[in-house]
């Protein structure tokens, strides 16, 4: 996601539309930013930043406008707690995505050997 950020392209992706901005509901300081930043991070993205700063200055500061927290909070959110977690689960199930399982892995495995690489070997 590194890239410089015009204004236009902020406002296409990242602004908060009135059901969205519900999600936020209650939460305060660093976990409201948090939070706000990984939904839209990943409603663009379809996953969630690999690392805090993964996600760009301009992004984070466009959110925090938004949602009425100041940017420099988003350094604070906890990255690896039992927050972001809860985070994520609610962020996936708004948007409708579960967490793979094995199982999803080896049908996905067999899905690839029946469909791609069968048709690779043909050519």
């Amino acid at each position: 996601m590194k890239r410089n950020w015009e204004l236009d392209e902020l406002i296409e992706h990242f602004t908060y539309l009135p059901n969205e901005m519900q999600q936020i509901g209650n939460k305060s300081s660093e976990t409201r930013i948090g939070f706000a930043v990984m939904f839209k991070f990943f409603q663009y993205e379809a996953r969630f930043p690999f690392h805090k700063f993964e996600v760009p200055k301009a992004v984070i500061s466009y959110i925090a406008k938004q949602i009425e927290v100041p940017a420099e909070l988003y350094a604070q959110y906890d990255w690896n707690g039992r927050m972001i977690k809860y985070h994520r689960a609610q962020i996936r199930e708004f948007f409708g995505f579960r967490e793979n399982t094995v199982q999803d892995s080896q049908e996905m495995s067999e899905w690839l050997c029946q469909h791609v690489l069968h048709r690779s070997q043909e050519w």
